[in-house]
């Protein structure tokens, strides 16, 4: 199943990739392939993602599955999401930043890997990748990539693009060097609102089979927005499980298909 996505509008203040209007993304539009599709052509990576869930093999063909995921950290409220996580027995998707995040908490990007977790890249420095030119989006995903390689020992096969916007000169580069795209289609908007019962709220409303859920783990020195985000995770984990949900990673959700570079997956 393939979809065209419209423009999104982008917020003016500093954002990070939840900066649109709730779910939809794409600067310039893009095809987004589901994870359903993705599924249907298993290879070798994707067999070993399906048998990495937290309780064995994870098969999404057979049971509801939602992808939780979380940008533009590590942060200092990273352990405190990890905590969470781990006591609700979930693995996530992080994608980091390079600059100021994975370079200056490495020991947070070690204990994600050491949980379990998935780590991949929202790039270096957070910049639009459709507002310049080709040579720096190269560089913007490369540098992230290499910055939690450097870390991790594993690169990184997923990127997130910044505020979600990507065009077919980055979808180009991104298959270039061997990485797909991920955007969500569940948005807590938490960039917006300190309150964590509105942001839970909005997941709840836009979570379905297969869903794709954007948080952050980003700290607001303004205190405009990302601080309502760790007081919502429970309550959002807590309630998808009691739906009959079970959170897997980004990987474990395309599995026994695997991430194809040059895809962008929603």
């Amino acid at each position: 199943m393939r979809r065209t996505i419209t423009p999104a509008r982008g917020l003016a203040a500093l954002v990070t990739t939840g900066a649109l209007a709730l779910g939809l993304a794409g600067c310039n539009g893009y095809d987004a392939t589901a994870p359903a599709s993705a599924r249907q052509h298993p290879t070798t990576a994707g067999r070993a993602a399906f048998a990495s869930g937290p309780s064995g093999s994870v098969d999404c063909r057979k049971i509801k599955c939602v992808a939780l995921t979380f940008d533009a950290g590590p942060s200092v409220r990273t352990p405190q999401i990890l905590a969470i996580l781990r006591k609700y027995h979930v693995h996530a998707t992080f994608f980091t930043l390079g600059k100021n995040h994975v370079m200056v908490h490495p020991e947070m990007v070690r204990q994600m890997a050491a949980d379990g977790h998935e780590i991949e890249t929202l790039t270096w420095s957070h910049q639009i990748l459709t507002k310049i030119s080709k040579a720096e989006v190269r560089k913007e995903i490369t540098e992230g990539a290499d910055a939690v390689e450097k870390v991790t020992g594993v690169r990184p096969t997923l990127l997130r693009p910044p505020q979600g916007r990507t065009s077919s000169t980055v979808t180009a580069i991104a298959k270039d060097l061997g990485m797909a795209e991920v955007e969500w289609s569940a948005n807590g908007a938490d960039y917006r609102t300190t309150d964590s019962a509105l942001i839970t709220k909005r997941i709840l409303q836009q979570t379905k089979p297969d869903g794709i859920i954007l948080l952050h783990d980003l700290v607001d020195p303004t205190n405009q927005g990302y601080n309502g985000t760790v007081a919502a995770v429970p309550g959002i984990v807590s309630a998808l499980q009691a739906r009959g949900y079970t959170f897997v990673t980004v990987s474990q959700l395309l599995a026994p298909g695997a991430p194809v570079p040059g895809k962008v997956y929603k």
